[in-house]
């Protein structure tokens, strides 16, 4: 696990209605903590049982004093609306409402709890009261099947403690070329997260301060031998290492009342001319660590991979949707792409952030279009090195992205996806993608609703728990790729229409 993501601390609480045998509740609550036990869920047990609204004061003094920060509130029968959605209201953390199944035909006398009912009147209660709660999409079940919501939801409630806790620190102006990955940061304070931007200057500053720091040299060694035969340029590792230990230390200096951080630092084309390198290496290790650093100072892109993070557990990537698959290469590897059209394919491309053991192959690189760029008389690289290059591993991913409009809305749009066994042949961190009826969600979600080009890449079908963060997190504009037949209503596109 990444140390720069939180560690959630379940907690569960059964509630009551007075009518109801308080003792239904108690054995139910029981079983459930068995059944989590069974299946390695580590969950705390309340023993206060929340009939009214003296015990759910009481139930709140007791997690918070076992550190509860993820709170189950367990409906072991119908439940006390008022006080039950209170625990939501007073408990600092993200919540849980789930409830009990009838167990067998031949206790349905005093063994009934009508815990089914009892949701429908917790959830009136929590939209009365104005209040964000976690309820899976069916929230009742016997103990080894709320078991799992339980562990279903603590992946949502990592994402949502780091997001409420979560710096990110920017480096730079966008560059002018690149402002589609521009937008207003109010709703990123809206959402609890702080926003910290900075001069390449104080970078630089920072960085020429760090040369001939005594870490340097540990951590040159680390990158050589995880690049192994892939380094091709060893001189560079000094200044690659350099600075890491830079944004490691500015990290720990200026996260302040935050408790994680991530970056969105520009990358191009000033920073080769004056650090004397690209950095992309050096972001790719650091969100293996846990601490994503987005590309061209793209902030939502940062608390995106953030997100990914804290839902998957796994490294995340930010790609760009790059480039259409040629037909030759999509017809020469047809069996591969079963159930597939041209169309629901595309290039995820970036110049080099993927971390190591996301890519199937990889090596220290130089960037092909800075040098073209910055140095096309040199016969050799210089200050175009540094990317991490190689072709990503094929499997299941899920396309991902939480951005604002230029009005200020927050959107989301969530895309289970494949990385199709295909060699892109071509440069940087890159791999053939396919996603079903990608090609009317390109047109219908990604340009009607003017996303940028960068998407986060969660290296695992993770899109049921990432919907359900966005949502937690109040955004109400998330798209998905619709299936064939099931049509998109998007008439506009002027910021007007978010309004």
């Amino acid at each position: 696990m990444f140390n720069n993501i939180p560690e959630v601390k379940l907690g569960i609480v059964a509630v009551s209605r007075d009518c109801f045998p308080i003792e239904l509740s108690k054995k139910r609550r029981i079983n459930v903590v068995k059944a989590c036990a069974d299946k390695n869920i580590d969950i705390y047990e309340a023993q206060t049982i929340v009939e009214n609204e003296t015990d759910m004061l009481e139930a709140i003094d007791e997690v918070n004093k076992a550190g509860v920060n993820a709170l189950v509130v367990y409906l072991g029968n119908f439940g006390p609306e008022g006080p039950e959605t209170y625990l939501c209201k007073n408990f600092d953390g993200p919540c849980m409402y789930v409830a009990a199944a009838e167990e067998t035909q031949e206790d349905l006398i005093d063994g009934r709890g009508d815990a089914y009912c009892g949701v429908l009147n917790a959830s009136y209660n929590l939209g009365l009261k104005n209040l964000k709660a976690y309820i899976p999409e069916y929230p009742v079940g016997l103990p080894d099947e709320v078991a799992d919501m339980i562990a279903e939801f603590e992946n949502i409630a990592r994402a949502i403690i780091g997001v409420k806790s979560l710096k990110i620190i920017g480096f730079g102006p966008r560059p002018y070329d690149f402002l589609a990955c521009n937008a207003p940061i109010k709703p990123l304070f809206d959402l609890g997260v702080n926003v910290q931007e900075n001069s390449e200057l104080d970078l630089l500053a920072s960085f020429n301060e760090h040369e001939g720091d005594p870490r340097i040299e540990a951590v040159a060694k680390e990158m050589a031998d995880e690049l192994g035969s892939g380094n091709n340029y060893p001189s560079l590792l000094t200044r690659l290492a350099q600075y890491e230990i830079t944004l490691l230390d500015w990290a720990e200096a200026n996260k302040g009342a935050s408790k994680y951080v991530a970056f969105a630092n520009k990358c191009w084309p000033a920073f080769q001319t004056q650090f004397g390198f690209c950095p992309c290496y050096v972001n790719s290790r650091l969100t293996s660590k846990g601490i994503p650093v987005a590309c061209e100072t793209d902030i939502y892109g940062a608390l995106t991979e953030f997100i990914i993070a804290c839902t998957t557990g796994i490294a995340p990537t930010l790609l760009d949707i790059n480039n259409s698959v040629p037909k030759d290469m999509f017809e020469d590897n047809s069996d591969k792409f079963s159930g597939y059209t041209l169309k629901d394919t595309f290039m995820g491309f970036h110049c080099g952030n993927t971390a190591c053991d996301l890519l199937t192959d990889y090596a220290l690189k130089y960037q092909l279009i800075q040098k073209r760029n910055l140095e096309p008389e040199l016969p050799e690289p210089n200050v175009s090195r540094g990317t991490l290059e190689g072709n990503i591993r094929p499997g299941d991913v899920t396309l991902f992205r939480l951005q604002s409009t230029a009005g200020g809305q927050l959107r989301s749009y969530i895309a289970n996806a494949e990385i199709i066994d295909v060699d892109p042949k071509s440069f940087g961190s890159i791999a053939v993608f396919a996603v079903n009826e990608m090609g009317r969600f390109y047109r219908n979600v990604l340009i009607n609703k003017q996303y940028p080009h960068h998407a986060g890449i969660a290296f695992k079908h993770a899109a049921k728990d990432l919907f359900e963060v966005v949502k937690y997190l109040g955004v109400t504009d998330i798209e998905w790729n619709r299936p064939a037949g099931c049509y998109y209503c998007l008439l506009y596109t002027s910021d007007a229409a978010d309004e």
